[in-house]
């Protein structure tokens, strides 16, 4: 029979990151298989589903991950903050990696590689029957080798306690990337919103710093205005763009072009 490991996707992400390049990202809030094909369609690097704040089921998940590979684009998942079958269900779906929200400590950062990771990194729970196991179609030590290289694991800094923590956080063997979220930090410095607030900028740049040297990727979502400073940075894998601004802005552009013709003369 023909070998099935040449059907193991390679991530996208990973290639480009190794390569100092960037890596764009556009996340979907609207749960729905073409929606996830059009983005897919326009040569993304990734696309970011999320299960933390959007009530998308797990067969959106699965017909994502297939259209990823068609058009070789990387599937992220952010998940819930539940048990371990949270965290590893998405990667047993296909998608190449899991971010997981609202990390404070190196203690969960370890739990967290605990869960996701096989031997010798950590001890996830193996079923192999899955479509990122090839169904049992590939043996248990090509399918754990390819799973800890491949499936990426990143964790999102998005509190002061995680800002703090970051060195113990960064120092966790296992953790791909340190993904960098100002929004909930800005509210929690009491600056809702002010995502290039000096005092945000700061724990931008410590955390990039740090993750640097442990030798961490570095992501985190950006705007025209700081694009450039978070480059600078260290910070190659970007969320450029979101399918709910994009199809706001559409849809009022149309409007407003129609309202500005007015209404014609007789």
């Amino acid at each position: 029979m023909e070998s099935i490991s040449k059907y193991l996707k390679k991530s996208v992400i990973k290639r480009k990151l190794l390569a100092n390049q960037l890596a764009g990202c556009l996340k979907l809030n609207v749960s729905n298989q073409a929606a996830f094909e059009i983005a897919a369609m326009s040569g993304t690097d990734a696309i970011w589903l999320c299960r933390e704040h959007v009530p998308g089921d797990w067969d959106i998940v699965e017909r994502s991950s297939v259209v990823a590979k068609l058009y070789d684009c990387d599937l992220i998942v952010r998940v819930e903050k539940g048990s371990y079958s949270d965290l590893i269900k998405p990667l047993e779906l296909d998608a190449t990696g899991i971010m997981v929200p609202h990390v404070r400590s190196g203690e969960e950062a370890a739990n967290i590689v605990r869960n996701t990771r096989f031997y010798p990194l950590g001890m996830r729970a193996w079923d192999g029957g899955n479509a990122d196991g090839k169904f049992c179609a590939i043996g248990s030590d090509e399918y754990m080798r390819y799973s800890n290289s491949e499936k990426l694991v990143i964790v999102q800094i998005e509190n002061p306690e995680g800002v703090d923590a970051i060195e113990d956080i960064c120092s966790v063997d296992g953790i791909d990337m340190i993904f960098f979220g100002p929004g909930d930090l800005s509210q929690a410095y009491g600056i809702p919103g002010q995502i290039n607030h000096p005092e945000v900028a700061a724990a931008r740049k410590k955390v990039a710093d740090c993750a640097k040297k442990h030798g961490r990727f570095l992501g985190t979502i950006t705007t025209p205005d700081i694009i450039r400073d978070v480059v600078a940075e260290g910070y190659r894998f970007l969320n450029i763009g979101a399918d709910v601004h994009a199809l706001r802005e559409t849809y009022g552009r149309a409007v407003r072009d129609l309202a500005s013709l007015g209404v014609p003369t007789a």
